[in-house]
Protein backbone atom coordinates (compact mmCIF):
# COMPACT_ATOMS: atom_id res chain seq x y z
CA UNK A 1 0.00 0.00 0.00
CA UNK A 2 1.28 3.45 -0.92
CA UNK A 3 -0.03 6.13 1.45
CA UNK A 4 0.71 9.66 0.23
CA UNK A 5 0.34 12.43 2.79
CA UNK A 6 0.11 16.05 1.71
CA UNK A 7 0.98 17.36 5.16
CA UNK A 8 -0.34 20.58 6.67
CA UNK A 9 -0.46 22.30 10.02
CA UNK A 10 -3.90 21.07 11.14
CA UNK A 11 -5.20 18.57 8.59
CA UNK A 12 -3.22 16.38 6.19
CA UNK A 13 -4.79 14.86 3.13
CA UNK A 14 -4.18 11.14 2.75
CA UNK A 15 -4.44 9.19 -0.49
CA UNK A 16 -3.70 5.46 -0.39
CA UNK A 17 -3.19 3.35 -3.53
CA UNK A 18 -2.55 -0.32 -3.97
CA UNK A 19 -0.08 -1.70 -6.51
CA UNK A 20 -2.76 -1.61 -9.22
CA UNK A 21 -3.47 2.07 -8.57
CA UNK A 22 -6.87 1.59 -6.92
CA UNK A 23 -7.69 4.14 -4.22
CA UNK A 24 -8.17 2.68 -0.78
CA UNK A 25 -8.34 6.03 0.99
CA UNK A 26 -8.82 9.63 -0.10
CA UNK A 27 -9.80 11.98 2.71
CA UNK A 28 -8.59 14.72 5.05
CA UNK A 29 -6.71 13.45 8.09
CA UNK A 30 -6.32 15.36 11.33
CA UNK A 31 -2.72 15.93 12.40
CA UNK A 32 -2.90 13.94 15.63
CA UNK A 33 -1.68 10.52 16.72
CA UNK A 34 -5.11 8.87 17.05
CA UNK A 35 -6.21 9.68 13.50
CA UNK A 36 -2.84 8.69 12.03
CA UNK A 37 -2.77 5.36 13.85
CA UNK A 38 -6.31 4.58 12.76
CA UNK A 39 -5.47 5.17 9.08
CA UNK A 40 -2.21 3.22 9.16
CA UNK A 41 -3.86 0.32 11.00
CA UNK A 42 -6.68 0.05 8.45
CA UNK A 43 -4.22 0.14 5.55
CA UNK A 44 -2.01 -2.51 7.16
CA UNK A 45 -4.89 -4.96 6.90
CA UNK A 46 -4.40 -4.94 3.11
CA UNK A 47 -0.64 -5.56 3.18
CA UNK A 48 2.69 -3.79 3.81
CA UNK A 49 2.41 0.01 3.89
CA UNK A 50 4.82 2.66 2.63
CA UNK A 51 4.06 6.12 4.01
CA UNK A 52 5.25 9.01 1.82
CA UNK A 53 5.32 12.63 2.99
CA UNK A 54 6.27 15.85 1.24
CA UNK A 55 7.73 17.34 4.42
CA UNK A 56 9.45 14.99 6.89
CA UNK A 57 10.16 17.66 9.52
CA UNK A 58 8.02 20.22 11.34
CA UNK A 59 4.41 19.67 10.24
CA UNK A 60 5.18 16.15 9.00
CA UNK A 61 7.24 15.01 11.99
CA UNK A 62 4.33 13.45 13.89
CA UNK A 63 3.17 11.41 10.88
CA UNK A 64 6.71 10.13 10.32
CA UNK A 65 7.17 9.19 13.99
CA UNK A 66 3.79 7.42 14.26
CA UNK A 67 4.52 5.41 11.12
CA UNK A 68 7.93 4.42 12.47
CA UNK A 69 6.48 3.39 15.83
CA UNK A 70 4.14 1.04 13.96
CA UNK A 71 7.00 -0.51 12.01
CA UNK A 72 6.02 1.04 8.68
CA UNK A 73 8.47 2.21 6.03
CA UNK A 74 8.64 5.97 5.47
CA UNK A 75 9.85 7.92 2.43
CA UNK A 76 10.07 11.55 1.44
CA UNK A 77 9.14 13.07 -1.93
CA UNK A 78 10.89 16.46 -2.37
CA UNK A 79 8.54 19.32 -3.13
CA UNK A 80 10.24 20.31 -6.38
CA UNK A 81 9.98 16.75 -7.70
CA UNK A 82 6.32 16.64 -6.71
CA UNK A 83 5.57 19.86 -8.59
CA UNK A 84 7.19 18.52 -11.74
CA UNK A 85 5.33 15.23 -11.47
CA UNK A 86 2.06 17.11 -10.96
CA UNK A 87 2.46 18.55 -14.47
CA UNK A 88 2.23 15.00 -15.85
CA UNK A 89 -1.26 14.57 -14.42
CA UNK A 90 -4.35 16.03 -16.14
CA UNK A 91 -5.79 19.28 -14.86
CA UNK A 92 -4.31 22.47 -13.51
CA UNK A 93 -5.99 22.53 -10.11
CA UNK A 94 -3.84 22.84 -6.99
CA UNK A 95 -5.61 20.99 -4.18
CA UNK A 96 -4.53 18.90 -1.22
CA UNK A 97 -6.36 15.88 -2.63
CA UNK A 98 -4.54 16.14 -5.95
CA UNK A 99 -1.17 16.58 -4.26
CA UNK A 100 -1.80 13.56 -2.06
CA UNK A 101 -2.57 11.47 -5.13
CA UNK A 102 0.56 12.71 -6.93
CA UNK A 103 2.69 11.72 -3.91
CA UNK A 104 1.17 8.24 -3.65
CA UNK A 105 1.30 7.61 -7.40
CA UNK A 106 4.93 8.72 -7.57
CA UNK A 107 5.82 6.13 -4.93
CA UNK A 108 3.90 3.46 -6.84
CA UNK A 109 5.26 4.16 -10.32
CA UNK A 110 8.50 6.12 -9.84
CA UNK A 111 10.16 4.84 -6.66
CA UNK A 112 13.53 6.30 -7.68
CA UNK A 113 12.16 9.81 -7.03
CA UNK A 114 11.81 9.10 -3.30
CA UNK A 115 14.27 9.86 -0.55
CA UNK A 116 14.65 7.36 2.24
CA UNK A 117 13.70 8.54 5.72
CA UNK A 118 15.68 6.23 7.95
CA UNK A 119 15.45 5.91 11.71
CA UNK A 120 17.38 8.76 13.30
CA UNK A 121 19.20 8.18 16.58
CA UNK A 122 18.87 10.63 19.44
CA UNK A 123 22.30 12.14 18.76
CA UNK A 124 21.44 13.10 15.19
CA UNK A 125 18.07 14.52 16.23
CA UNK A 126 19.68 16.59 18.98
CA UNK A 127 22.38 17.81 16.60
CA UNK A 128 19.74 18.82 14.05
CA UNK A 129 17.75 20.82 16.58
CA UNK A 130 20.72 22.66 18.06
CA UNK A 131 22.44 23.18 14.70
CA UNK A 132 19.28 24.79 13.35
CA UNK A 133 19.12 27.09 16.36
CA UNK A 134 22.80 27.90 15.94
CA UNK A 135 22.24 28.81 12.28
CA UNK A 136 19.44 31.18 13.32
CA UNK A 137 21.72 32.80 15.88
CA UNK A 138 24.50 33.15 13.31
CA UNK A 139 22.16 35.00 10.97
CA UNK A 140 20.98 37.21 13.83
CA UNK A 141 24.59 37.97 14.83
CA UNK A 142 25.36 39.04 11.27
CA UNK A 143 22.30 41.30 11.18
CA UNK A 144 23.15 42.92 14.51
CA UNK A 145 26.80 43.39 13.53
CA UNK A 146 25.87 45.10 10.26
CA UNK A 147 23.37 47.33 12.04
CA UNK A 148 25.99 48.25 14.64
CA UNK A 149 28.50 49.13 11.92
CA UNK A 150 25.91 51.40 10.30
CA UNK A 151 25.01 53.17 13.55
CA UNK A 152 28.64 53.81 14.50
CA UNK A 153 29.44 55.03 11.01
CA UNK A 154 26.61 57.55 11.21
CA UNK A 155 27.73 59.19 14.45
CA UNK A 156 31.54 58.86 14.18
CA UNK A 157 33.30 57.35 11.12
CA UNK A 158 36.74 57.34 12.78
CA UNK A 159 35.37 55.40 15.74
CA UNK A 160 33.74 52.88 13.41
CA UNK A 161 37.01 52.38 11.54
CA UNK A 162 38.76 51.64 14.82
CA UNK A 163 36.14 49.43 16.47
CA UNK A 164 34.77 47.81 13.32
CA UNK A 165 37.26 44.93 13.36
CA UNK A 166 36.62 44.27 17.07
CA UNK A 167 32.81 44.37 17.20
CA UNK A 168 32.57 40.70 18.16
CA UNK A 169 34.99 40.97 21.05
CA UNK A 170 33.31 40.72 24.44
CA UNK A 171 35.10 43.68 25.99
CA UNK A 172 34.24 46.02 23.12
CA UNK A 173 30.57 45.01 23.30
CA UNK A 174 30.59 45.56 27.07
CA UNK A 175 31.99 49.03 26.51
CA UNK A 176 29.50 50.00 23.80
CA UNK A 177 26.60 48.61 25.84
CA UNK A 178 27.59 50.98 28.65
CA UNK A 179 28.63 53.99 26.56
CA UNK A 180 27.03 54.24 23.14
CA UNK A 181 27.96 57.78 22.08
CA UNK A 182 31.34 59.53 21.61
CA UNK A 183 30.45 61.89 24.44
CA UNK A 184 29.69 59.01 26.82
CA UNK A 185 32.96 57.28 25.89
CA UNK A 186 34.91 60.46 26.64
CA UNK A 187 33.12 60.78 29.97
CA UNK A 188 34.07 57.23 30.94
CA UNK A 189 37.73 58.04 30.34
CA UNK A 190 40.74 55.86 29.64
CA UNK A 191 40.83 54.10 33.03
CA UNK A 192 37.07 53.55 33.02
CA UNK A 193 37.11 52.03 29.54
CA UNK A 194 39.99 49.74 30.50
CA UNK A 195 38.12 48.60 33.60
CA UNK A 196 34.97 47.77 31.61
CA UNK A 197 36.90 45.85 28.95
CA UNK A 198 39.37 44.06 31.23
CA UNK A 199 37.10 41.18 32.23
CA UNK A 200 36.36 39.85 28.74
CA UNK A 201 39.13 41.38 26.61
CA UNK A 202 42.14 41.93 28.87
CA UNK A 203 44.67 42.40 26.07
CA UNK A 204 42.56 44.96 24.20
CA UNK A 205 41.91 46.78 27.48
CA UNK A 206 45.61 47.68 27.63
CA UNK A 207 45.81 49.45 24.26
CA UNK A 208 42.35 50.18 22.85
CA UNK A 209 41.19 52.93 25.25
CA UNK A 210 44.07 55.20 24.22
CA UNK A 211 43.31 54.64 20.55
CA UNK A 212 39.59 55.28 21.16
CA UNK A 213 40.32 58.66 22.72
CA UNK A 214 42.60 59.51 19.80
CA UNK A 215 39.89 58.60 17.32
CA UNK A 216 37.30 60.66 19.20
CA UNK A 217 39.58 63.70 19.01
CA UNK A 218 39.48 63.55 15.20
CA UNK A 219 35.88 64.81 15.12
CA UNK A 220 34.61 67.91 16.91
CA UNK A 221 31.10 68.21 15.41
CA UNK A 222 28.16 66.30 16.85
CA UNK A 223 25.93 64.63 14.29
CA UNK A 224 22.20 65.26 14.66
CA UNK A 225 20.48 62.38 16.39
CA UNK A 226 23.63 61.16 18.13
CA UNK A 227 21.85 60.71 21.46
CA UNK A 228 19.20 58.52 19.86
CA UNK A 229 21.83 56.58 17.94
CA UNK A 230 23.65 56.07 21.24
CA UNK A 231 20.63 54.27 22.61
CA UNK A 232 20.50 52.13 19.47
CA UNK A 233 24.24 51.34 19.68
CA UNK A 234 24.00 50.31 23.33
CA UNK A 235 20.98 48.12 22.65
CA UNK A 236 22.57 46.49 19.60
CA UNK A 237 25.81 45.83 21.49
CA UNK A 238 23.95 44.20 24.38
CA UNK A 239 21.86 42.06 22.02
CA UNK A 240 24.90 41.00 19.99
CA UNK A 241 26.73 40.11 23.19
CA UNK A 242 23.86 37.87 24.25
CA UNK A 243 23.68 36.16 20.87
CA UNK A 244 27.42 35.51 20.76
CA UNK A 245 27.44 34.18 24.32
CA UNK A 246 24.60 31.82 23.45
CA UNK A 247 26.45 30.62 20.35
CA UNK A 248 29.54 29.95 22.46
CA UNK A 249 27.49 27.83 24.85
CA UNK A 250 25.88 26.01 21.93
CA UNK A 251 29.28 25.34 20.36
CA UNK A 252 30.36 23.43 23.46
CA UNK A 253 27.11 21.42 23.49
CA UNK A 254 27.35 20.66 19.77
CA UNK A 255 30.95 19.50 20.13
CA UNK A 256 30.02 17.16 22.98
CA UNK A 257 27.10 15.74 21.00
CA UNK A 258 29.21 15.29 17.88
CA UNK A 259 31.87 13.39 19.81
CA UNK A 260 29.20 10.88 20.83
CA UNK A 261 28.55 9.95 17.18
CA UNK A 262 30.70 7.15 15.70
CA UNK A 263 31.34 9.08 12.47
CA UNK A 264 32.64 12.18 14.28
CA UNK A 265 36.35 11.21 14.26
CA UNK A 266 36.03 10.11 10.64
CA UNK A 267 34.59 13.41 9.40
CA UNK A 268 36.76 15.74 11.48
CA UNK A 269 39.93 13.92 10.37
CA UNK A 270 39.53 15.41 6.89
CA UNK A 271 41.36 18.71 6.30
CA UNK A 272 38.95 21.64 6.21
CA UNK A 273 36.24 19.91 8.24
CA UNK A 274 35.59 21.40 11.66
CA UNK A 275 32.85 20.78 14.19
CA UNK A 276 30.09 22.77 12.50
CA UNK A 277 30.99 21.46 9.03
CA UNK A 278 31.01 17.88 10.32
CA UNK A 279 27.57 18.40 11.85
CA UNK A 280 26.14 19.72 8.59
CA UNK A 281 27.64 16.80 6.66
CA UNK A 282 26.31 14.32 9.18
CA UNK A 283 22.81 15.82 9.09
CA UNK A 284 22.73 15.81 5.29
CA UNK A 285 24.55 12.59 4.45
CA UNK A 286 23.80 10.43 7.48
CA UNK A 287 25.64 7.13 7.17
CA UNK A 288 26.00 7.63 3.41
CA UNK A 289 23.76 4.68 2.56
CA UNK A 290 21.48 6.92 0.47
CA UNK A 291 24.37 7.54 -1.95
CA UNK A 292 25.53 4.41 -3.73
CA UNK A 293 28.51 6.11 -5.36
CA UNK A 294 30.60 9.24 -4.94
CA UNK A 295 29.23 10.44 -8.29
CA UNK A 296 25.71 10.20 -6.84
CA UNK A 297 26.81 12.33 -3.88
CA UNK A 298 28.47 14.91 -6.15
CA UNK A 299 25.37 15.09 -8.34
CA UNK A 300 23.12 15.54 -5.32
CA UNK A 301 25.34 18.39 -4.13
CA UNK A 302 25.32 20.06 -7.55
CA UNK A 303 29.07 19.63 -7.99
CA UNK A 304 29.00 17.25 -10.96
CA UNK A 305 29.24 19.03 -14.34
CA UNK A 306 26.25 18.64 -16.65
CA UNK A 307 26.77 17.58 -20.27
CA UNK A 308 24.76 19.60 -22.78
CA UNK A 309 24.69 18.36 -26.36
CA UNK A 310 22.21 19.13 -29.10
CA UNK A 311 23.11 18.74 -32.76
CA UNK A 312 26.25 20.61 -33.70
CA UNK A 313 25.53 23.91 -32.00
CA UNK A 314 25.43 22.97 -28.31
CA UNK A 315 28.28 20.93 -26.92
CA UNK A 316 30.29 20.75 -23.74
CA UNK A 317 29.92 20.51 -19.98
CA UNK A 318 28.52 23.22 -17.76
CA UNK A 319 28.17 23.78 -14.01
CA UNK A 320 25.05 22.22 -12.54
CA UNK A 321 22.24 24.64 -11.70
CA UNK A 322 20.46 22.26 -9.37
CA UNK A 323 21.35 20.23 -6.35
CA UNK A 324 21.31 20.67 -2.61
CA UNK A 325 22.59 24.23 -2.22
CA UNK A 326 23.28 23.91 1.50
CA UNK A 327 25.41 20.82 0.94
CA UNK A 328 27.20 22.47 -1.98
CA UNK A 329 28.00 25.51 0.16
CA UNK A 330 29.35 23.33 2.99
CA UNK A 331 31.53 21.31 0.62
CA UNK A 332 32.79 24.47 -1.12
CA UNK A 333 33.73 26.22 2.13
CA UNK A 334 35.33 23.02 3.41
CA UNK A 335 37.40 22.73 0.22
CA UNK A 336 38.46 26.37 0.50
CA UNK A 337 39.50 25.84 4.14
CA UNK A 338 41.54 22.79 3.13
CA UNK A 339 43.89 24.78 0.89
CA UNK A 340 46.43 24.78 3.72
CA UNK A 341 46.71 21.03 3.29
CA UNK A 342 49.53 20.19 0.81
CA UNK A 343 47.53 17.59 -1.14
CA UNK A 344 44.53 19.88 -1.53
CA UNK A 345 46.74 22.81 -2.45
CA UNK A 346 48.55 20.78 -5.09
CA UNK A 347 45.28 19.80 -6.75
CA UNK A 348 43.99 23.40 -6.59
CA UNK A 349 47.23 24.75 -8.10
CA UNK A 350 47.03 22.20 -10.89
CA UNK A 351 43.55 23.37 -11.81
CA UNK A 352 44.72 26.98 -11.74
CA UNK A 353 47.54 26.13 -14.13
CA UNK A 354 44.95 24.57 -16.43
CA UNK A 355 43.35 27.99 -16.74
CA UNK A 356 40.47 27.76 -14.25
CA UNK A 357 39.65 30.77 -12.12
CA UNK A 358 39.65 30.58 -8.32
CA UNK A 359 36.00 29.62 -7.77
CA UNK A 360 36.08 26.97 -10.50
CA UNK A 361 39.28 25.49 -9.09
CA UNK A 362 37.80 25.29 -5.58
CA UNK A 363 34.66 23.63 -7.00
CA UNK A 364 36.85 21.07 -8.76
CA UNK A 365 38.60 20.41 -5.47
CA UNK A 366 35.24 20.06 -3.70
CA UNK A 367 34.16 17.53 -6.33
CA UNK A 368 37.40 15.60 -5.87
CA UNK A 369 36.91 15.61 -2.10
CA UNK A 370 33.46 14.06 -2.59
CA UNK A 371 35.23 10.85 -3.68
CA UNK A 372 37.32 10.89 -0.52
CA UNK A 373 34.41 11.79 1.75
CA UNK A 374 32.22 9.05 0.31
CA UNK A 375 34.97 6.46 0.79
CA UNK A 376 35.57 7.60 4.38
CA UNK A 377 31.90 7.38 5.34
CA UNK A 378 31.37 4.08 3.54
CA UNK A 379 34.34 2.37 5.17
CA UNK A 380 34.27 4.22 8.49
CA UNK A 381 37.98 4.97 8.13
CA UNK A 382 39.53 8.39 8.89
CA UNK A 383 41.34 10.48 6.32
CA UNK A 384 44.89 9.40 5.52
CA UNK A 385 47.29 11.71 3.77
CA UNK A 386 48.62 10.39 0.47
CA UNK A 387 52.08 8.86 0.69
CA UNK A 388 54.01 9.62 -2.52
CA UNK A 389 55.89 6.80 -4.16
CA UNK A 390 59.50 7.93 -4.62
CA UNK A 391 59.82 5.76 -7.71
CA UNK A 392 57.14 7.67 -9.64
CA UNK A 393 55.88 11.21 -9.89
CA UNK A 394 53.13 11.51 -7.27
CA UNK A 395 49.69 12.49 -8.54
CA UNK A 396 48.39 15.87 -7.39
CA UNK A 397 45.25 14.37 -5.95
CA UNK A 398 43.72 13.32 -2.70
CA UNK A 399 43.62 9.93 -1.05
CA UNK A 400 41.57 8.21 1.57
CA UNK A 401 41.19 4.77 2.97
Amino acid sequence: MFCGLDVARENHHAVALNTAGRRLADAPLRNDETALRALFTSLSEHGPVLVIVDQPASIGALAVEVARSMGLDVAYLPGLVMRRLADLHPGEAKTDARDGYVIADAARTLPHTLRRVGPDDETVIALGVLAGYDADLAAEATRLTNRLHDALLHVHPALERLLGRHLRRGGVLDLLAEAGTPQQLQAVGKEGMAAVMAKRSPQLAKTLPTRILAALAEQSVVIAGTAQYGRVISGLAASLRTVLDTRAELAAELEDLLEAHPLAPVLTSMPGVGVRTAIQLLLTLGDGSAFRTAAHLASYAGLAPVTRKSGRSIRGEHPARRGNRDLKRVLYLSAFASLRDPASRAYYDRKRREGKHHVAAVLCLARRRCDVLHAMIRTGQPYRRPTPDPAVTPPAGLAAA
